[in-house]
């Protein structure tokens, strides 16, 4: 069966659970557990954000972006992996392979990047709070979107076209149940020096250039707060940041740890690559709404409006 894709049409298989592939319905109660959460948790703060006007602000705006970022993520894994735990079906075309990897890399980086504008604006409101709506107006707010998508488009497409030059001569067996560029080029039985220097260079440009700068922006925030005279301002104003340097941790972290695994890690037991994915793709589209509604007052108090028996 692994023999059965060719130079002409390259096929893949995907990997579920390696070694424990006759628990793969077993995985999959969680996964879909997992999924669901992530679902609804996200629809419903758009939703939220979309019928409340009271949170009709920048932060709330980029908080919607978030949101939307994480459905996506979401929704791009969602098919190959449920396929692959259900099913057992493992067989992916480079064509098919291509276009998920448009959508889950393409809304990886955009998140990236909401997460940066996200710290922007959480300096913006506690360096210069009597500015901060002349700062971020709705037209800045709708550009910043504008150059979020067309960063991604300029980062990733490169990537992707580049796959198309590669030779593939089997059996292309991938690490996940999805497609994963760093996974997807180990395959090639051709010279992946552009590939991954592009690759290379699309990281940097992204996280490399995103991380930076949030902890720039918070740098800057502790210094505005620290200057602060009341201790009870100061408090308010730490706890504004809480969420979004939740988001931040949960999101990075696993991704710098399944970069550096996929880069260095040739010699890790397979199902390590296989937890830190999902760690990648599942846990901050999972956790953004619930560290969202549980530290952000507005928040909270539009979803107890929504669901009130939940008080």
């Amino acid at each position: 069966m692994l023999s059965i894709g060719n130079a002409t049409s390259p096929t893949f298989f995907l990997t579920g659970v390696p070694g424990l592939e006759d628990f793969h319905i077993w995985f999959s109660i969680p996964f879909c557990c997992l999924c669901v959460i992530a679902l609804l948790g996200n629809t419903t703060i758009l939703y939220v954000v979309i019928t409340n006007s009271s949170l009709h602000e920048p932060m709330y705006y980029f908080l919607s972006m978030l949101s939307t970022t994480d459905i996506g993520i979401t929704i791009s894994s969602l098919p190959t992996t449920l396929g692959v735990l259900w099913f057992n079906a493992r067989v992916i075309s480079l064509d098919a392979c291509i276009l998920q990897m448009f959508f889950l890399h393409g809304f990886t980086l955009m998140e990236s990047s909401v997460l940066l504008a996200m710290a922007f604006d959480r300096f913006v409101a506690i360096r210069n709070p009597l500015r901060y709506a002349m700062i971020l107006t709705n037209s800045r707010i709708i550009k910043a979107g504008v150059v979020i998508f067309v960063r991604m488009l300029v980062n990733l497409m490169p990537l992707l076209l580049l796959l198309k030059r590669l030779s593939f001569c089997g059996p292309n067996v991938l690490s996940h149940s999805y497609c994963y560029h760093p996974d997807v080029i180990k395959c090639s039985c051709s010279s992946i020096k552009v590939n991954s220097i592009c690759g290379l260079v699309a990281l940097i440009l992204t996280s490399g250039i995103d991380i930076p700068c949030i902890f720039l922006s918070y740098m800057l925030i502790i210094k505005s707060i620290l200057s602060i005279a009341s201790p009870e301002e100061r408090r308010k104003a730490f706890g504004t940041c809480i969420s979004h340097t939740g988001a931040v941790a949960i999101f990075y972290i696993p991704w710098v740890i399944l970069a550096l695994v996929h880069r260095f890690g040739h010699s890790a037991p397979p199902y390590v690559h296989t937890l830190m994915s999902n760690l990648h793709f599942l846990f901050p589209p999972v956790l953004n709404p619930i560290i969202y509604s549980v530290k952000t007052k507005q928040i909270r108090k539009a979803f107890y409006q929504l669901f009130p028996n939940t008080k």
